[in-house]
């Protein structure tokens, strides 16, 4: 009976990466996803474990299965990533730790040579469809676009489905499915870029340098009720960097305002308006306080 524990829990430390001292980073798998490039940015040394959904990342940080969770939030081309929004809102308590900005460039691939006249059907993850739909329109006007779980499953879903088929990808998806690259940079933005996110049970320490992503909603709505909360921001001089709203759920034309801001919770400018807000909003959340990441240049 002991061996068998000993096995299973070996088995346990070969899968999540326990045991090894390393930490644990989950991301949106599989091997080759942008994701997975972003969680080798963000910790080299780690132990990195796919995840075949976003909602499986989050869940296996909150079961300690892994130490953090890094997932996509808002592309600069496509807006928010609106599941991880949505989780962050309405069903996780873990807290934004890190975030992690991340260039994004898609590469159009096939089986061989094909000809671009044979192209009938293009695999790729819905926001890396949306992101090259000028492409698209120019170069494969008659092509049929079919939505993939990842940049990943594209090319495996192109090779499945055989002939006349292509995928779109990242350069590193291709290399690690060896496929045919036919055309690189076919994003229709060349300063695309993607945020992702690092989960974890507690956000990041003060480091003078910080960034504080909260969400809060009203119970009735009037004349300026929004717009006093973000002056508590404003009239202690704190910059707001974003705004968006997300459906309340509820119930109809309610919505959940969500902002970052500059600052650490902690600081004591920040706590006061922190507090204001708290008191005007019917719901409030602080989603994290951590440090602001560098944004590549285009």
């Amino acid at each position: 009976m002991n061996a068998m524990r000993g096995s299973a829990r070996k088995l346990a430390e070969t899968v999540w990466g326990t045991g090894s001292g390393r930490t644990r980073v989950g991301y949106l798998g599989p091997p080759g996803t942008f994701s997975e490039e972003a969680a080798r940015r963000y910790d080299p040394r780690a132990h990195h474990v796919p995840f075949r959904d976003i909602e499986s990342v989050v869940r296996a940080a909150e079961e300690e299965k892994i130490d953090e969770a890094l997932v996509p939030l808002e592309n600069s081309t496509e807006g928010p990533v609106t599941r991880t929004t949505d989780l962050l809102v309405h069903r996780t308590d873990l807290r934004i730790r890190r975030e992690v900005v991340l260039p994004i460039h898609l590469c159009l691939v096939t089986e061989g040579g094909v000809d671009f006249d044979e192209i009938r059907v293009v695999y790729s993850h819905p926001q890396a469809i949306a992101q090259c739909r000028e492409y698209l329109a120019r170069r494969l006007p008659k092509a049929e676009t079919v939505a993939s779980l990842s940049t990943v499953s594209a090319v495996e879903d192109m090779r499945v489905f055989g002939p006349g088929t292509a995928a779109i990808s990242s350069m590193r998806a291709a290399k690690v499915r060896h496929a045919f690259v036919r055309e690189g940079r076919i994003e229709d933005v060349a300063g695309n870029r993607t945020r992702f996110v690092v989960l974890a049970p507690r956000d990041h320490e003060p480091t003078g340098k910080d960034k504080t992503s909260i969400c809060f909603d009203f119970a009735a709505d009037g004349p300026g009720t929004l717009y006093q909360a973000l002056g508590e921001l404003a009239n202690r001089r704190i910059n707001m960097l974003k705004i968006e709203s997300r459906p309340e759920k509820s119930s109809l034309g309610r919505y959940i305002f969500l902002i970052d801001f500059e600052g650490h919770r902690t600081d004591p400018f920040v706590g006061e308006a922190l507090d204001r807000i708290r008191e005007r909003a019917s719901s409030f959340k602080i989603l994290g306080s951590y440090p602001k990441a560098l944004d590549p240049a285009p």
